[in-house]
């Protein structure tokens, strides 16, 4: 089996796309053409090879059981002793994992991938040689992570491809790093990134103490089959695998870097937001769905906060007027309904509705960068209008990919949201764990949350595309539909948006559940529950088979009336005539609401004042203690030392060396003395005695 048993080249080929354009191109300036070729040749290689490796795992026997191939021996060590007293070998491989999930996500990454890398050659044909390579070297890149992310068979493998994102983030998002604007949100981004890897580091640091393992065919099947001995470890485990995936899938309370991701061109955002980084959390919990089926509290966690996300993001949105910030807090509330469904156990309509997010998603985003392309690089709605008339390739994909996103059948938004909706019902009818006034409220948050969604993107598309031009002039002289390089991903994306839906049909309310075709392929990966299968999966995986069938149709025909009220309420309030006039007076009526939607509820500066503020200061007062207390402590040492040092000379220099000299000078004097005894006055009496002799002689002699 060649392309399965070669899998590691589906993220191998961007690498070396990445490589060759960061490396050559970019340091030798070499012409478009070529980056464009290599950045082509990597995206289109990995989606090739990893289509073919997915339909060849696909037509073997046993494709119910991942197929794993390990590259290499990554980390070893000696055993080590885990909680239950026994020893485990430290032995991490470098090894990739082909099973129905991973399936899906090559499937739709590279191929969303490719159509963005297509997308960035007319979007990006105005910068420089230099800045076209290695823009294009960040985004083969950034693919590279996610195929790694993806198909990792185990924890680290994956932490891996989660940092490798991160990075490519930061990388893309600070693209124009000379505006300082552009560099602060790719700092933003990275910073509160951090915060959820370190929640990240500590799970997978804790899954290897609990199993001795942190293969995913190890860890799953083990907790499968005993969740009464991992219960309490599975919360623990699952609640902070969950931190990380609140920080890189942007939910409460570390939502606040992807508005700001904004700053990045605006095939990054849709890279960002449909086909990587965002949806990294989502696949992680499902992936490790198994931890958190057998932890109520880790479930109930992921709801709440994908609920209140869903709704918290979705009422920002009513009043933002950058169409790019439109669609960010977009992305945000529709990541909370992927984590709300995965927290009522409808972890395969999560992983649904990450895929038909990325066709009807991706198509807004490239969408949103025609129009802006077309307008000069404007992104304000307000100067914006009429669009229609000079795109109409434009307006009619962004219109189809604004119909999927409210959830209208037969479009691919419909589908996945609705079968969130239901499951999320199902769980608060069933009285799931003993919280079912929790979950029958999260669903009216939901509900709620299709409200708004259906009301402030074509609230978007009115403002956009309808009604007169109001951006002056000579802006409107110089409107165009963009190239084909830029429509042609929109039309195929467009297309998706409409058809892809039907990948998960609910082919069981009409007694047909094989034409739920996404439900019947990945199941395999939502493993039985102990001996019976009981336990946890009797939640809301499979509650809504204990809602009555006329429940359930009632529960779609209210989702299509709830996206049609959204729908006529934005065509009521920004269409026609008197568009803008009823926002102008409803904002004016509620002006405290009105600024607290505007100013995104002042989170930001919350953090500002708080975190960002106080670390500040807490960083000053480290400061101040590590100069005046730690240094204190050292210099005063050093001010002892010196001081004592110093006494110890005065003494040694007064007293010794003073003692020491004046016996010396004692006895210099002393021999001084002697010496002049010795030598003056011993020898001066011998002289007189030799002298006097001498004259008693001669007198003696003359006497005579």
């Amino acid at each position: 089996m060649p392309f399965l048993d070669l899998v590691w080249l589906v993220p191998l080929f961007p690498l070396l796309g990445a490589a060759v354009n960061g490396l050559v191109s970019n340091r030798r300036g070499l012409s478009k053409s070529f980056t464009t070729a290599v950045a082509l040749l990597g995206s289109g290689l990995a989606w090739l090879w990893g289509w073919a490796a997915v339909a060849q795992w696909a037509l073997t026997e046993d494709r119910h059981h991942p197929y794993v191939v390990t590259v290499f021996e990554w980390i070893t060590g000696g055993a080590v002793r885990i909680l239950d007293g026994s020893l485990a070998d430290v032995t991490i491989n470098a090894s990739f994992q082909v099973d129905p999930l991973s399936s899906v996500m090559v499937g739709f990454v590279t191929f969303v991938g490719f159509l963005i890398h297509v997308y960035s050659i007319g979007y990006m044909h105005g910068e420089s040689d230099r800045a076209y390579a290695r823009y294009f070297s960040y985004l083969n890149l950034f693919m590279f992570s996610m195929l790694v992310l993806v198909l990792g068979s185990n924890l680290p493998v994956l932490f891996v491809g989660w940092e490798g994102v991160g990075l490519c983030s930061y990388l893309l998002i600070g693209f124009y790093f000379e505006k300082d604007w552009c560099a602060a949100a790719g700092k933003k981004a990275f910073i509160v990134n951090r915060i959820g890897d370190f929640g990240f580091l500590l799970a997978i640091f804790a899954a290897f103490a609990v199993f001795g393992s942190l293969e995913f065919t190890t860890i799953f099947p083990a907790a499968a089959a005993h969740p009464e001995r991992y219960a309490a470890a599975a919360t623990v485990i699952g609640l902070l695998l969950f931190v990380g995936a609140i920080g890189k899938s942007a939910q409460l309370p570390l939502y606040v870097w992807l508005p700001d991701a904004m700053a990045g061109p605006t095939p990054v955002s849709a890279l960002i937001h449909a086909a990587t980084m965002v949806t990294a959390g989502v696949y992680m919990v499902v992936r490790c769905n198994v931890i958190y089926r057998i932890s109520p509290t880790a479930m109930l966690t992921v709801a709440v906060i994908g609920g209140l996300t869903a709704v918290f993001a979705a009422t920002i949105g009513l009043v933002q007027n950058d169409i790019k910030k439109v669609l960010a807090y977009s992305t945000v509330s529709q990541l909370g309904y992927m984590f709300l469904g995965a927290g009522v156990g409808a972890f395969i309509a999560a992983i649904f509705h990450v895929v038909t997010h990325a066709f009807f998603k991706a198509c807004l985003f490239l969408g949103s960068g025609s129009v802006i392309h077309a307008c000069g690089g404007e992104q304000d709605m307000r100067k914006m209008g009429g669009l229609r008339k000079h795109m109409p390739t434009t307006y009619w994909t962004f219109l189809v990919a604004t119909i999927a996103i409210a959830g209208i059948f037969p479009f691919a938004g419909f589908f996945s949201k609705d079968e969130i909706l239901a499951k999320a019902f199902a769980a608060g009818y069933t009285d799931l764990n003993g919280f079912s006034t929790v979950y029958s409220v999260l669903w009216v948050l939901a509900v709620a949350g299709a409200l708004l969604t259906a009301f402030y993107m074509f609230r978007l598309v009115y403002m956009t595309f309808h009604g007169e031009f109001r951006g002056g002039h000579e802006a409107e002289h110089h409107l165009h539909e963009s190239p084909w390089t830029m429509t042609m991903p929109l039309q195929v994306l467009g297309v998706l948006s409409i058809v892809g839906g039907f990948l998960g049909f609910p082919g069981q309310l009409f007694g047909r559940p094989e034409l739920n075709r996404i439900e019947q392929f990945l199941e395999p990966v939502i493993l039985p529950i102990g001996q019976s299968a009981h336990g946890a999966e009797h939640g809301a995986e499979h509650a809504a088979a204990h809602v009555p069938l006329s429940l359930e149709f009632g529960l779609i025909v209210l989702s299509l009336a709830v996206a049609g009220a959204g729908i006529w309420l934005a065509s009521r309030f920004y269409s026609g005539a008197r568009a803008f006039e009823r926002p102008r007076r409803l904002a004016e009526r509620f002006p405290l609401a009105y600024k607290l939607l505007l100013n995104k509820y002042w989170v930001d500066e919350l953090y500002d004042a708080t975190v960002i503020k106080g670390s500040v200061k807490l960083s000053d007062l480290l400061w101040e203690a590590d100069a005046r207390v730690v240094d204190g402590a050292v210099n005063g040492t050093r001010h002892v030392t010196v001081g004592s040092s110093f006494l110890s000379g005065v003494f040694d220099l007064r007293v010794v060396d003073g003692a020491v000299n004046l016996i010396a000078r004692a006895y210099d004097l002393a021999s001084i003395a002697f010496r002049r005894l010795q030598v003056g006055f011993t020898q001066g009496y011998a002289m007189v005695m030799v002298f006097g002799a001498a004259i008693l002689l001669v007198v003696f002699l003359v006497s005579f």
